[in-house]
């Protein structure tokens, strides 16, 4: 193999891992999980104590509690199943009716059936979905049981008289409301939080003080968002805490099991997993926003980590009411837009961004406009997994002129040698003239000696596009491509479960696609490797290993990697194949002609120096 084709297999290798290590590491933070290096404003939760009964002692019950049992009650949308108790006015079921999660299935006459995506996971008794605790987010949720009224099939409230004691040493009684406003067609739903200190004989509104060191309570999301997820089986789910700020989404690492604080103001915040997201939208910016934000990581029950995010509110010495929205629903752009423009939901809100939420990175743009083919071809065939193999064959086809070009350029590079091996002679001591001399050789035959570094810098970003697309295209969830192999273009294929999971791998699916996606790259090596036979010595040795040695890598690396993309993986190595072939075959013709030009030369050469003597 000549230094040239040995330097651009190692340089494309080099280009191909770092895409991907860039992607995963920078640019797609739906790959990581949370982040193991402390913060300073990150708190270890091991050193928490687990008993914070003692922080609402100052608060006592008013009313009696011999009349109230603790009792759910179920609201039904056309997108959500709510379960609420009474016990706190908190949420301890919220399943996504129009998406369903494989993992919770149930036979109905025979027939399996799955039910839909639990958005209020990892629910306990020390902590359940949209909860309130008086002080700041280390104080236990309140679990006291609530007085309820129904006010129609879409709204609930929940409400509770407390004492509390003032710094003036006299009693404050005031009443705590829950309200929730669920609407029929809309994956939103309002929270009012109201603290009423009541009315004097005047008319006038009693003066309170709901203050625990500095705080007046703190209203937290689910413990954790669905579908319940094995990080150890699934690297391609995760949680991802973010905030909108200065109208940028910012995402913010945690630790494990760890409690970290955001003090930046904010427009909303939340917890997005790969395609499911609760956001939290305060209305009232000034007053919400002030204090800062939690959250947090803690592993309380089952040992699954939370992923919670905790509001806190600032002292209440009046009547208040707290508005918040809460988004629970899937992280698609198309039902998180409708939230910027008032008529396009149900409650009036606009400019929201939480579309923002969905944008996966700076390569956003590529990514649109990929998706729009991707959208457009399945318009046609009505089929994802059919769509992403037409559209892989279609960015090949369009991307075999520059990856002909570049491999041309090599030949074209190696038959100029000797005039540049010339110039490098005359001019070495004039690096100036060099590089005049040189590009006025490049330009006399019209070569671009960039045009060989084009095809691996445009094939990076459609290749970092497309890894976040087809890892993320929330269209792909629970679609079939292949009955029975392909049932979920968003998840592994499988044709077999083990009884156990396989030690070490922790693999408990034999998948067939990752093998196809290995024998297609080592035959593509291969294929690659024919036409430019390695020499010997180390330098075979070396190409060897990366030849047979990165396609193995990779099928550990990528086994329980998405369906949808290693079809796009197995597809394009498909497809390099054939165009490898005839690039392969054109180079043949084009050696083949520098070969007729040097004998023609020499013959000439050897014609002139004979009649020479």
């Amino acid at each position: 193999m000549d230094k040239n084709t040995g330097l651009a297999i190692g340089l494309s290798t080099v280009v191909l891992v770092g895409a991907l290590f860039i992607q995963s590491k920078y640019f797609t933070p739906v790959q990581q999980d949370f982040v193991d290096t402390p913060s300073e404003s990150a708190t270890d939760t091991s050193a928490l104590s687990e008993d914070k009964s003692s922080d609402n002692k100052m608060f006592s019950v008013s009313e009696s509690d011999e009349n109230l049992k603790a009792e759910e009650y179920t609201i039904t949308t056309n997108k959500a199943r709510i379960t609420l108790s009474n016990v706190g006015g908190d949420i301890i079921g919220y399943e996504l009716l129009e998406h369903q999660d494989t993992d919770r299935s149930y036979e109905e006459n025979g027939v399996t059936k799955y039910r839909g995506v639990e958005m209020a996971d990892n629910i306990s008794e020390n902590n359940r979905a949209f909860s309130l605790s008086f002080g700041d987010s280390s104080s236990p949720i309140i679990s006291d049981i609530f007085s309820v009224q129904k006010i129609d099939d879409y709204t609930i409230g929940f409400y509770r008289t407390y004492k509390s004691v003032g710094e003036d040493g006299k009693d404050n009684e005031f009443t705590l409301v829950k309200e929730y406003s669920f609407k029929p067609d809309d994956y939103m739903f309002k929270m009012n939080v109201r603290v009423d200190y009541g009315t004097n004989a005047d008319g006038s509104s009693k003066k309170g003080a709901l203050n625990v060191n500095g705080f007046g309570y703190t209203l937290r999301t689910s413990p954790q968002i669905g579908p319940h997820y094995d990080p150890k089986q699934n690297k391609y789910e995760s949680r991802q805490f973010m905030a909108y700020t200065n109208g940028k989404r910012k995402y913010v690492g945690v630790g494990s099991n760890q409690i970290k604080e955001y003090n930046k103001d904010y427009t909303w915040t939340g917890i997005a997993g790969k395609y499911f997201e609760i956001i939290a939208v305060p209305e009232d910016k000034t007053r919400q926003t002030l204090l800062p934000v939690h959250y947090s990581t803690t592993i309380e029950s089952n040992n699954y980590a939370n992923a919670q995010v905790m509001l806190t509110r600032g002292p209440i010495g009046e009547n208040t009411v707290d508005t918040y929205y809460f988004y629970v629903g899937p992280r698609n752009e198309k039902e998180l837009v409708s939230y910027n423009a008032k008529d396009s939901n149900a409650w009036g809100l606009s400019e929201l961004k939480l579309n923002e939420s969905a944008a996966s990175s700076w390569l956003s743009w590529i990514e649109i406009i990929l998706k729009y083919v991707l959208e457009f071809i399945n318009k046609l065939v009505h089929n994802w997994g059919l769509s992403i193999i037409i559209m892989t064959i279609l960015i090949k086809a369009a991307m075999f002129p520059l990856t002909r070009n570049s491999s041309l350029g090599t030949l074209k590079m190696q038959e100029l040698q000797p005039q540049i091996q010339a110039l490098q002679n005359k001019y070495k001591d004039n690096p100036q003239k060099l590089n005049a001399e040189m590009s006025a050789l490049y330009q006399k035959i019209g070569y671009n000696p960039l045009s060989g570094c084009l095809p691996l810098v445009v094939q990076m970003f459609i290749i970092l596009a497309l890894y976040q697309l087809f890892n993320n295209y929330f269209e792909f969830r629970g679609s079939t491509f292949i009955p029975g192999w392909i049932p979920d273009l968003s998840a592994g294929d499988s044709v077999y479960t083990f009884k156990n999971s396989l030690p070490f791998l922790n693999w408990n699916q034999l998948r067939i696609l990752p093998i196809i996606y290995v024998i297609t790259q080592l035959v593509y090596g291969k294929i690659s490797q024919s036409m430019n036979p390695s020499s010997a010595g180390a330098n075979a040795q070396q190409m060897k290993m990366m030849m047979y040695g990165m396609p193995i890598f990779f099928f550990f690396i990528f086994y329980n990697a998405p369906a949808g993309l290693l079809l796009y993986w197995t597809t394009s190595n498909i497809i390099q194949m054939i165009q490898q072939i005839i690039i392969n075959n054109m180079m043949n013709k084009k050696r083949a002609e520098m070969n007729s030009r040097k004998n023609v030369s020499k013959f000439t050469v050897s014609k002139t120096s004979k009649g020479k003597k």
